[in-house]
Order: structure tokens, then C-alpha cells, then sequence
């Protein structure tokens, strides 16, 4: 099936707005006029839908190749973010290491939406990605709800809760580098408008991190332009041919 019928512009082109939207932290109007310097008339509406539709399904078919091999000491905090003039909850989880681990957006924060993140980022995780320790802040709605969890088995009763205000340095400034995307939107209009587009920017920093380095088949951006392809089916077999023939051009060179 093309996931691009109807859509009146290449496939390639539509993934890259939605990735340079999600990369580099800046408004739609920003972006309808980097197109147009290309020579690619789009309007800015047109490239908010396109993050809408596309972005979570690239959040989704990417989620195999950056949901593993993550550090046994976790780190979970939540950060405010602005939903139709009011402030929702997004909670958050990294590794030691500053790996990505999931994330979740809620209108309350409490221990059952504590429990539901929890039981959202430790689901269908191999038995080595699994937690020994999660660091906290004070917030107690995080050890009732690993009480909870562990109670109803969706937990290992030996999992220890840390509650240790340094140890999330690195997830605070984690916190930090996400809202410089999030800035120029100026607020959400709807739960499901900015759960989309926060799919888009998770994935897009996990790039930045290397959470996808082994999986990409060229160095740099252009690998990460391919494994984004590629989940859609566009042209991957063709540029695998044209590096391999680029390396040999260079070597034969030499």
C-alpha cells in the first residue's frame, strides 16, 4: 500500500519537512518558506497535517530499532506542556546513559497515570532492558504505583526506588533540550495534536542521541534520512546501490 496516495508531493519530500520540523525546532510558517527556497511551493497547513499523520506512524514503525539495550538504572520525571491554554502532564524516562525509554502525555498527574507510564515503558521489554533501579523525584505517586505494579505482577518485586534529586540532573536537562522544539508552537490546541507532534520530536531527538546509530546503513544524517525512508518503502534498495558505488568511485580514485 503507498502511504502517500493523494498527498499531491513525493513521498521524500513530505518525510523531510516532517523531519526537519521535528528536528529543528521551528514554526510551520518557517518551514513553508525554507520549502519555497528549494523550489517546493507548500503551505504551512499543508505540512501541519503532514506531522499529524506522519509523525506518530514514524514514531510507531521506528519503535523496534530504538526500544532496546537501554541501561539498567532509569530515570523517570514529568515536565509541563501547554494544551489549550492549560498545562498537561508529559512524563518521561531516560537511562543512565541518557537513552530515551518512553514517554507518555496525561491531563493529571496522579498515581494511576504514574502506574499507566510505568506499565507503558516496561511493556513488552526483553527481560536485560528491564529496570533494577528508577530514580524519582519526590513525588509519591511513583512509589505507590511501583507498589501497585509489583503487587499485580506487572512488576519484579526486586525493582528498587530511588529517590535521589541529582541522579535526574540528566533527565531535567533532557527536559530542556525538548522544549527548545516544543517553543515554537506557542501551545497545543488539542491532547491529540500534541501527542503527534511530540512523537515526532521523541524520535527525532533519539537520533540526536544515536539510540538508531547501529541501525543506520550510511554515516551521519544521511542514515538517518534513510531508516525513516525505509520504513515507508521509498527507494531504499537504490540508495544502498548508489553509496556502495560512491565508496567504490572514491576507492578506485585513491
Amino acid at each position: 500500500m503507498n502511504d502517500f496516495k493523494w498527498r499531491h508531493f513525493q513521498g521524500e519530500i513530505i518525510l523531510q519537512c516532517v523531519r526537519w520540523y521535528c528536528k529543528y525546532g521551528i514554526s510551520y510558517r518557517d518551514l513553508e518558506e525554507m520549502m519555497a527556497e528549494r523550489g517546493v511551493e507548500v503551505d504551512h497547513t499543508t505540512i501541519y497535517r503532514w506531522v499529524q499523520h506522519y509523525a506518530p506512524e514514524m514514531e510507531k514503525r521506528l519503535r523496534w530499532y530504538w526500544r532496546n539495550n537501554f541501561d539498567s538504572s532509569w530515570r523517570v520525571d514529568e515536565t509541563y506542556v501547554k494544551v489549550k491554554g492549560q498545562w498537561k502532564y508529559l512524563y518521561r524516562a531516560i537511562d543512565k546513559i541518557g537513552k530515551t525509554i518512553d514517554f507518555y502525555l496525561s491531563h493529571t498527574r496522579n498515581m494511576e497515570q504514574a502506574r499507566r507510564f510505568l506499565g507503558k515503558a516496561m511493556k513488552k521489554q526483553k527481560s536485560w532492558d528491564l529496570p533494577s533501579t528508577i530514580n524519582t523525584d519526590k513525588n509519591a505517586a511513583y512509589g505507590a504505583a511501583l507498589e501497585s505494579m509489583k503487587k499485580s505482577g506487572k512488576c519484579d518485586v526486586d525493582v528498587e526506588h530511588r529517590q535521589v534529586k541529582y541522579l535526574n540532573n540528566r533527565l531535567e536537562a533532557d527536559h530542556g533540550k525538548l522544549k527548545r522544539l516544543i517553543k515554537p508552537v506557542r501551545g497545543f490546541k488539542s491532547m491529540k495534536t500534541a501527542y503527534a507532534t511530540i512523537k515526532g520530536f521523541e524520535v527525532m531527538r533519539m537520533f540526536r542521541k544515536g539510540q538508531m546509530r547501529h541501525w543506520q546503513l550510511f554515516p551521519g544524517v544521511k542514515g538517518e534520512v534513510y531508516l525513516v525512508e525505509k520504513q515507508f518503502g521509498i527507494d531504499s534498495q537504490n540508495a544502498y546501490s548508489e553509496f556502495w558505488k560512491t565508496l567504490m568511485a572514491e576507492f578506485e580514485a585513491a
